[in-house]
């Protein structure tokens, strides 16, 4: 239910801004999902993003029946799918394109069982929508799902008019549009997972995404939490590792946080070294806190 209240916001040495604020709050994608829309914009636009994020859900989901479910069926069985989800089929190019640009790091087909087999094994075809597997695999959407659902809830809130707002996803998936209500950037302060009084890094979001994956913490010991699979040899990751990464996109921002937790130190420094304020890796394997740069200025 939207919950609609007059709010005061206020900063040290800013004018108070009194602007009406939407609240959503629901669970999908098995976590919490809550929406914040600030000032102008359609009343029913939280509304609609929240059926947004519902779709990809129901189209995305492999814990359910689902549009995936049924393709994942076809492929584990040595058989070509034809995609005619149209929210599959569009989350299925962008992961074609995150697997290129993460250097083949994300992959939503890795798995233990089969080994090196993966996405690389897959062949999709966005022309006829068909998707086929040299040998078994099975699609898991994982975080990436969460920041696809937010990258269509922020298109959603912006054709209603929101010109600013701010999504989340459980703890790790974060998209803004536009900027903070009183001006400039949204603040974000990351903890350590394992510190949680130490902070890893801040950084603000000017409309954009944040996806944070971590290794360790206590997010990481939910009996339902899936262990990050390393691609090519299908074993979990077990180093002490947290990345965060920025982008305009959630979906690429998730791809490339997971890419960072299991990429080698040379792979790693690639693809941070394409966007260094925007893409971080923490070793944490030292037991320690690491001290928390701070992104504010890099991001301006």
């Amino acid at each position: 239910m939207v919950r609609r209240v007059r709010t005061g916001l206020g900063g040290q040495g800013l004018t108070t801004l009194s602007t009406f604020a939407d609240v959503e709050r629901f669970a999908a994608m098995g976590t919490r999902v809550e929406l914040h829309r600030f000032g102008a914009g359609e009343t029913n636009a939280l509304a609609v993003a929240r059926r947004t994020i519902e779709a990809v859900d129901d189209a995305l989901t492999i814990h359910r029946p689902s549009p995936t479910t049924a393709v994942n069926e076809r492929l584990m069985a040595g058989q070509d799918a034809a995609i005619d989800d149209p929210v599959l089929l569009d989350a299925l190019m962008a992961i074609e394109e995150a697997y290129a640009a993460t250097l083949g790091l994300f992959d939503p087909a890795a798995d233990r069982r089969f080994a090196s087999d993966g996405w690389g094994n897959v062949t999709f075809d966005r022309m006829t929508a068909r998707i086929a597997a040299a040998r078994p695999v099975g699609l898991d959407f994982g975080g990436f799902g969460k920041g696809f659902a937010l990258d269509r809830a922020c298109a959603a809130l912006r054709l209603a008019g929101v010109g600013s707002a701010c999504l989340s996803a459980g703890e790790s998936s974060i998209a803004v549009v536009g900027q903070h209500p009183l001006g400039g950037g949204w603040p974000f302060a990351i903890p350590h997972p394992s510190w949680p009084d130490q902070m890893l890094i801040e950084l603000e979001l000017d409309d954009e995404s944040l996806s944070i994956s971590s290794t360790v913490g206590a997010g990481t010991q939910a009996p339902e939490r899936a262990a990050t699979i390393r691609p090519g040899d299908g074993m979990a990751v077990t180093g002490a590792r947290c990345t965060a990464v920025i982008d305009r996109l959630g979906a690429r921002a998730e791809a490339m946080s997971t890419a960072l937790i299991v990429a080698d130190d040379a792979r790693a420094a690639l693809l941070i070294g394409e966007r260094p304020t925007h893409r971080f890796l923490f070793d944490l394997s030292q037991g320690a806190p690491v001290p928390a740069p701070s992104a504010r200025m890099q991001l301006q």
